[in-house]
């Protein structure tokens, strides 16, 4: 089973890679052998929602690839030129639930996207500062660092806070539970309160703006500052002020019991299990389900979505309307003095010029789930979104199914005309 420190190179190298690739010729994709079934003994397959015949390489791919990796459910929504043509939910498995194109999975780090647009649209409404800082809004204590006083919203936007899990071997975040609870003397499960209470202990590992370093705290302190601004819980005004505007009703943050999943939601799948993090009690629980906190993850990886509402999200950022072009042009805007090569994370996105254009994108992983959501420069979109990751190896799977998707995309000779939105309330 991979360790703590595995599971942080994972997620902090993952959105690095992810969807930085330009469209290219059409491709045969490699794909791994299939590993839990033979050619003579292929797994139950279903397939629910709407396509067009011309886009069958995204089926075809999602199936060859889903059953290589014995994954048994996924979803996959496809945008062209600001419509929905192919919405889907896949399924390699008999049951217990279907996969629909509406059906919940949890976003992990897709998250960060919908927390970035919440914090700009807070900015662009002029009720927030890029430059405010975090410690005195949100009363952090800077008696262990004085830098974290120097720390602003911006920093956190864009990973600059001063924290680095890669070199530290600790994320708050993600199964430190038992650290925090320890440190502070206080039982499981530990609230977002007391994980600020501790990491206000530590000092930081740099310059608040002197480097990039993937920081799930960083923007859990976001969702904090959403709260404080607006006197309203974090998800209540994302989904007041983000969601609603553009017809998305069904994204809810999702909960960390299996006894507590919703009844749209798909579940999650790991042959691992370890200590629970909800409780004192020391019982051994799936990983999905209790191994991390979902809750304290809000902001930074705790949405519930379907792959149609979020490939509805991507088209934010296609148009001026709940974001003016100035703000989207400051989210995909370069970091200020951080050296970059080839790609980069701006705000909430990963972005990569592709001549005068960008690609840009998103993508997210823990225990159960591997998520990932293009923007590609040429007017499509994707967003997929699977049930499980790869516990053994360690690999993300949205990496593995990054550029086979370009390649399915690529060979696409006729795109439909019609949109799919409509179907689904969006």
């Amino acid at each position: 089973m991979l360790t703590r420190r595995d599971s942080l190179r994972l997620l902090a190298g993952a959105v690095v890679g992810a969807a930085a690739l330009p469209a290219r010729q059409a491709a045969a994709a490699t794909l791994p052998a299939r590993s839990a079934v033979t050619a003579d003994t292929p797994p139950p397959w279903t397939v629910t929602g709407s396509s067009s015949p011309s886009l069958q390489p995204f089926d075809d791919l999602l199936r060859s690839f889903m059953e290589a990796q014995s994954i048994s459910y996924a979803s996959l929504a496809v945008v062209r030129q600001g419509k929905l043509v192919l919405a889907r939910g896949y399924n390699s498995t008999s049951g217990p639930v279907l996969a629909q194109p509406t059906s919940l999975f949890r976003l992990a780090s897709m998250s960060k996207p919908v927390t970035a647009t919440a914090i700009m649209k807070l900015v662009q409404d002029g009720r927030l500062s890029l430059s405010a800082k975090v410690a005195p809004m949100l009363g952090l204590s800077t008696a262990a660092d004085s830098r974290l006083g120097n720390v602003t919203v911006l920093h956190l936007l864009q990973h600059l806070g001063g924290w680095d899990r890669s070199a530290s071997g600790f994320d708050p975040m993600y199964r430190e539970d038992f650290t925090v609870s320890s440190a502070l003397h206080v039982p499981l499960p530990v609230t977002q309160a007391d994980i600020m209470n501790y990491m206000s202990t530590r000092t930081l590992d740099f310059d608040p703006g002197e480097r990039y370093a993937y920081s799930n705290y960083g923007y859990m302190l976001l969702g904090k500052v959403i709260e404080k601004v607006t006197g309203l819980p974090y998800a209540t005004y994302v989904q007041q002020n983000v969601l609603a505007p553009v017809k998305i009703t069904r994204m809810v943050q999702g909960r960390t019991a299996q006894s507590l999943r919703r009844s749209s939601e798909v579940p999650y799948y790991s042959p691992y299990s370890d200590t629970t993090v909800l409780d004192n009690s020391g019982a051994q629980v799936p990983m999905p389900y209790g191994t991390f906190n979902l809750e304290n993850m809000a902001a930074h990886g705790a949405w519930l979505s379907s792959a149609v509402d979020m490939a509805k999200f991507t088209t934010i950022f296609d148009a001026p309307g709940l974001l003016t072009s100035s703000t989207i042009g400051q989210m995909f805007a370069p970091p200020d003095n951080i050296a970059w090569s080839g790609s980069y994370y701006g705000m909430g996105w990963s972005v990569r010029p592709i001549g005068s254009a960008l690609n840009t994108w998103h993508d997210g992983a823990y225990p159960g789930t591997s998520t990932l959501m293009v923007r590609r420069y040429d007017g499509l979109s994707w967003v997929v979104l699977f049930n499980r990751w790869n516990d053994a190896s360690g690999q993300n799977y949205t990496a593995d199914i990054d550029y086979p998707l370009h390649v399915a995309a690529d060979s696409v000779t006729s795109w439909p005309t019609t949109n799919l939105f409509p179907s689904y309330g969006l």
